[in-house]
Protein backbone atom coordinates (compact mmCIF):
# COMPACT_ATOMS: atom_id res chain seq x y z
CA UNK A 1 0.00 0.00 0.00
CA UNK A 2 1.34 3.96 -0.89
CA UNK A 3 2.07 5.97 1.65
CA UNK A 4 0.25 8.51 -1.26
CA UNK A 5 -2.67 6.81 -3.16
CA UNK A 6 -4.91 7.82 -6.16
CA UNK A 7 -7.79 7.06 -8.02
CA UNK A 8 -9.36 7.98 -11.35
CA UNK A 9 -13.11 8.35 -12.47
CA UNK A 10 -15.11 10.32 -14.61
CA UNK A 11 -12.18 12.82 -15.33
CA UNK A 12 -11.80 13.13 -11.54
CA UNK A 13 -8.37 11.93 -9.57
CA UNK A 14 -8.29 11.78 -6.32
CA UNK A 15 -4.84 12.02 -4.24
CA UNK A 16 -4.71 11.01 -0.97
CA UNK A 17 -1.79 10.89 1.56
CA UNK A 18 -1.56 7.97 3.00
CA UNK A 19 0.80 7.73 6.33
CA UNK A 20 -1.65 7.97 9.13
CA UNK A 21 0.76 6.67 11.66
CA UNK A 22 2.52 9.87 11.05
CA UNK A 23 -0.67 12.47 10.77
CA UNK A 24 0.68 12.28 6.95
CA UNK A 25 3.65 14.57 7.88
CA UNK A 26 6.10 15.54 4.76
CA UNK A 27 8.70 12.92 4.88
CA UNK A 28 11.26 12.86 1.34
CA UNK A 29 9.73 9.87 0.05
CA UNK A 30 6.01 11.31 0.58
CA UNK A 31 7.20 14.61 -1.27
CA UNK A 32 8.36 12.25 -4.18
CA UNK A 33 5.39 10.30 -4.28
CA UNK A 34 2.82 13.69 -4.31
CA UNK A 35 5.25 15.29 -6.84
CA UNK A 36 4.42 12.10 -9.58
CA UNK A 37 0.85 12.10 -8.62
CA UNK A 38 0.20 16.26 -9.27
CA UNK A 39 2.74 15.31 -12.51
CA UNK A 40 0.36 12.65 -13.81
CA UNK A 41 -2.85 15.12 -13.22
CA UNK A 42 -1.00 17.82 -15.18
CA UNK A 43 -0.14 15.87 -18.23
CA UNK A 44 -2.79 13.57 -18.34
CA UNK A 45 -5.66 14.72 -21.43
CA UNK A 46 -8.44 12.42 -19.08
CA UNK A 47 -7.94 14.31 -15.95
CA UNK A 48 -9.60 17.29 -15.15
CA UNK A 49 -10.50 18.07 -12.09
CA UNK A 50 -8.40 17.07 -8.67
CA UNK A 51 -9.59 15.69 -5.26
CA UNK A 52 -6.76 15.93 -2.23
CA UNK A 53 -7.41 14.40 0.87
CA UNK A 54 -5.70 12.35 3.11
CA UNK A 55 -6.13 9.64 5.84
CA UNK A 56 -6.77 9.06 9.17
CA UNK A 57 -6.77 11.98 12.03
CA UNK A 58 -4.73 14.25 9.97
CA UNK A 59 -5.10 15.52 6.59
CA UNK A 60 -1.48 16.44 6.96
CA UNK A 61 0.58 17.74 9.95
CA UNK A 62 3.16 19.37 7.89
CA UNK A 63 7.12 18.77 7.70
CA UNK A 64 7.72 15.68 9.32
CA UNK A 65 10.50 16.81 12.24
CA UNK A 66 11.90 13.62 12.98
CA UNK A 67 12.91 13.08 9.99
CA UNK A 68 14.52 16.64 9.44
CA UNK A 69 16.45 15.93 12.90
CA UNK A 70 17.85 12.72 11.81
CA UNK A 71 18.89 14.59 8.44
CA UNK A 72 20.15 17.17 10.65
CA UNK A 73 18.67 20.18 8.72
CA UNK A 74 15.51 21.74 8.17
CA UNK A 75 12.72 22.26 5.90
CA UNK A 76 12.13 20.41 2.09
CA UNK A 77 15.34 22.53 0.71
CA UNK A 78 17.53 20.39 2.57
CA UNK A 79 16.06 16.99 1.12
CA UNK A 80 15.13 17.90 -2.30
CA UNK A 81 12.68 15.61 -4.64
CA UNK A 82 13.65 14.39 -8.03
CA UNK A 83 10.80 16.16 -9.98
CA UNK A 84 9.30 19.89 -9.48
CA UNK A 85 5.99 19.46 -8.13
CA UNK A 86 3.72 20.98 -9.80
CA UNK A 87 0.68 22.09 -6.91
CA UNK A 88 3.48 23.61 -4.74
CA UNK A 89 4.83 25.66 -8.00
CA UNK A 90 1.12 26.39 -8.86
CA UNK A 91 1.50 25.87 -12.35
CA UNK A 92 -1.36 23.17 -12.40
CA UNK A 93 -4.38 24.94 -14.92
CA UNK A 94 -6.82 22.70 -13.56
CA UNK A 95 -8.81 22.70 -10.25
CA UNK A 96 -8.40 21.53 -7.34
CA UNK A 97 -10.78 20.73 -4.63
CA UNK A 98 -9.43 20.01 -0.94
CA UNK A 99 -11.20 17.83 1.65
CA UNK A 100 -9.75 18.22 5.14
CA UNK A 101 -10.09 15.29 7.27
CA UNK A 102 -8.30 16.77 10.04
CA UNK A 103 -5.16 18.61 11.58
CA UNK A 104 -3.72 20.46 9.22
CA UNK A 105 -0.74 22.30 9.93
CA UNK A 106 2.22 23.91 9.08
CA UNK A 107 3.36 22.53 5.48
CA UNK A 108 -0.34 21.18 5.64
CA UNK A 109 -2.12 24.48 6.24
CA UNK A 110 -0.13 25.40 2.88
CA UNK A 111 -1.22 22.72 0.57
CA UNK A 112 -4.89 23.41 2.10
CA UNK A 113 -4.31 27.01 0.93
CA UNK A 114 -3.44 26.04 -2.17
CA UNK A 115 -6.17 24.54 -3.43
CA UNK A 116 -9.17 26.49 -5.41
CA UNK A 117 -11.84 25.30 -2.98
CA UNK A 118 -11.68 23.73 0.36
CA UNK A 119 -14.19 21.40 2.36
CA UNK A 120 -13.70 20.22 5.67
CA UNK A 121 -14.94 18.65 8.29
CA UNK A 122 -16.13 20.11 11.80
CA UNK A 123 -13.73 20.03 14.50
CA UNK A 124 -10.57 19.93 11.83
CA UNK A 125 -8.04 22.14 13.04
CA UNK A 126 -5.44 24.58 10.79
CA UNK A 127 -2.19 25.75 12.05
CA UNK A 128 0.19 28.44 10.07
CA UNK A 129 3.43 26.85 12.17
CA UNK A 130 6.31 28.89 10.79
CA UNK A 131 6.52 31.05 13.58
CA UNK A 132 6.82 28.11 15.59
CA UNK A 133 10.03 26.60 13.09
CA UNK A 134 11.29 29.46 11.12
CA UNK A 135 12.86 32.96 12.37
CA UNK A 136 9.41 34.65 10.79
CA UNK A 137 5.75 33.70 11.29
CA UNK A 138 3.61 32.56 7.97
CA UNK A 139 3.49 37.15 7.07
CA UNK A 140 1.91 36.18 4.22
CA UNK A 141 -1.22 33.32 4.68
CA UNK A 142 -4.04 35.81 5.75
CA UNK A 143 -3.33 37.96 2.52
CA UNK A 144 -3.40 35.16 0.16
CA UNK A 145 -6.74 34.35 2.02
CA UNK A 146 -8.31 37.35 2.16
CA UNK A 147 -8.39 37.58 5.72
CA UNK A 148 -8.48 40.51 7.64
CA UNK A 149 -5.17 42.18 9.34
CA UNK A 150 -6.45 41.27 13.08
CA UNK A 151 -7.06 37.69 12.35
CA UNK A 152 -4.10 37.64 9.48
CA UNK A 153 -1.83 38.35 12.51
CA UNK A 154 -3.30 35.87 14.49
CA UNK A 155 -2.58 33.22 11.45
CA UNK A 156 0.88 34.50 11.53
CA UNK A 157 1.69 33.90 15.37
CA UNK A 158 0.62 30.68 15.06
CA UNK A 159 -2.49 30.13 17.02
CA UNK A 160 -5.00 27.26 16.13
CA UNK A 161 -7.93 27.86 13.78
CA UNK A 162 -11.03 25.56 13.66
CA UNK A 163 -12.51 24.61 10.48
CA UNK A 164 -15.66 26.49 12.02
CA UNK A 165 -14.30 29.40 12.56
CA UNK A 166 -12.43 29.72 9.26
CA UNK A 167 -15.57 28.78 7.28
CA UNK A 168 -17.29 31.78 9.38
CA UNK A 169 -14.21 33.08 7.53
CA UNK A 170 -14.53 32.59 4.46
CA UNK A 171 -11.44 30.17 4.17
CA UNK A 172 -13.06 27.15 4.12
CA UNK A 173 -16.58 26.77 1.11
CA UNK A 174 -18.06 23.84 2.88
CA UNK A 175 -18.53 22.53 6.24
CA UNK A 176 -19.31 19.05 6.96
CA UNK A 177 -19.53 15.60 8.92
CA UNK A 178 -16.68 13.12 8.25
CA UNK A 179 -19.16 10.91 6.49
CA UNK A 180 -20.35 13.45 4.26
CA UNK A 181 -16.45 14.72 3.12
CA UNK A 182 -15.50 13.11 0.35
CA UNK A 183 -19.28 12.85 -0.95
CA UNK A 184 -19.09 16.69 -0.50
CA UNK A 185 -15.66 17.36 -2.77
CA UNK A 186 -17.12 14.67 -5.18
CA UNK A 187 -20.18 16.55 -5.84
CA UNK A 188 -18.26 19.90 -6.19
CA UNK A 189 -16.14 17.79 -8.75
CA UNK A 190 -19.11 16.28 -10.70
CA UNK A 191 -20.26 20.19 -10.99
CA UNK A 192 -16.67 21.43 -12.24
CA UNK A 193 -17.04 18.87 -14.99
CA UNK A 194 -20.39 20.01 -16.45
CA UNK A 195 -18.79 23.35 -17.31
CA UNK A 196 -17.17 24.08 -20.93
CA UNK A 197 -13.41 23.20 -20.68
CA UNK A 198 -12.69 25.94 -21.82
CA UNK A 199 -14.17 27.83 -19.26
CA UNK A 200 -12.95 25.67 -16.56
CA UNK A 201 -9.20 26.33 -17.04
CA UNK A 202 -9.64 29.79 -17.87
CA UNK A 203 -11.56 30.63 -14.81
CA UNK A 204 -9.23 28.74 -12.78
CA UNK A 205 -6.15 31.01 -13.90
CA UNK A 206 -8.20 33.96 -13.65
CA UNK A 207 -9.25 33.61 -9.98
CA UNK A 208 -5.67 32.63 -9.49
CA UNK A 209 -4.45 35.44 -10.29
CA UNK A 210 -7.04 37.54 -7.75
CA UNK A 211 -5.24 36.29 -4.93
CA UNK A 212 -3.78 38.73 -2.33
CA UNK A 213 0.28 38.57 -2.60
CA UNK A 214 3.06 40.49 -0.58
CA UNK A 215 4.70 43.16 -2.50
CA UNK A 216 7.93 43.07 -4.28
CA UNK A 217 8.81 45.81 -1.41
CA UNK A 218 7.84 43.64 1.57
CA UNK A 219 9.17 40.47 0.06
CA UNK A 220 12.64 41.62 0.07
CA UNK A 221 11.92 43.09 4.32
CA UNK A 222 10.79 39.11 4.88
CA UNK A 223 13.64 38.26 2.63
CA UNK A 224 16.42 40.15 5.58
CA UNK A 225 14.26 39.22 8.80
CA UNK A 226 14.49 35.29 7.78
CA UNK A 227 18.01 35.89 8.81
CA UNK A 228 17.76 38.29 11.61
CA UNK A 229 18.47 35.82 14.77
CA UNK A 230 20.01 32.81 15.94
CA UNK A 231 19.83 30.16 13.02
CA UNK A 232 20.55 27.57 15.38
CA UNK A 233 16.70 28.14 16.57
CA UNK A 234 15.90 26.52 13.64
CA UNK A 235 16.85 22.82 14.61
CA UNK A 236 15.87 23.37 18.44
CA UNK A 237 12.60 24.01 17.48
CA UNK A 238 12.53 20.67 15.53
CA UNK A 239 14.57 18.46 17.90
CA UNK A 240 12.12 19.65 21.38
CA UNK A 241 9.26 18.88 19.15
CA UNK A 242 10.69 15.26 18.02
CA UNK A 243 11.54 14.82 21.98
CA UNK A 244 8.48 16.04 23.24
CA UNK A 245 10.05 18.85 25.73
CA UNK A 246 9.88 22.62 25.57
CA UNK A 247 12.35 23.95 23.37
CA UNK A 248 15.48 26.08 24.47
CA UNK A 249 15.62 29.06 22.46
CA UNK A 250 18.89 31.03 22.15
CA UNK A 251 17.22 33.84 20.47
CA UNK A 252 20.14 36.07 19.06
CA UNK A 253 23.39 35.16 18.74
CA UNK A 254 24.54 38.62 20.28
CA UNK A 255 22.77 40.87 22.38
CA UNK A 256 22.74 43.90 19.90
CA UNK A 257 21.33 41.80 17.14
CA UNK A 258 17.81 41.97 18.87
CA UNK A 259 18.50 46.03 18.39
CA UNK A 260 19.26 45.78 14.42
CA UNK A 261 15.71 44.41 13.39
CA UNK A 262 15.54 45.34 9.60
CA UNK A 263 12.53 47.68 8.52
CA UNK A 264 10.78 48.44 5.42
CA UNK A 265 12.46 50.87 3.46
CA UNK A 266 15.38 49.81 4.13
CA UNK A 267 18.19 48.43 2.18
Amino acid sequence: MSIVETERQDGVMVIRLNRPERMNSLGQEMRQLMADAWCEFRDSSDLEVAIFTGTGRAFCAGEDMKESVERGAAGSASAPVKRENPYDQQTLEKPVIVAVNGFAMGGGFMLVERADLRVAVRGAVFESSEAKRWLLGGYDHGLKGGLGHAVATELAFAYRFTAERLYELGFINRLVEPENLMPAAREMAAHLMTLPPAARVNTTVMMRAMRGKANAEQEHLASRLKEHGAKEDLMESRRAFAEKRPPKFKGWNSPEDRLRTPKLGEK
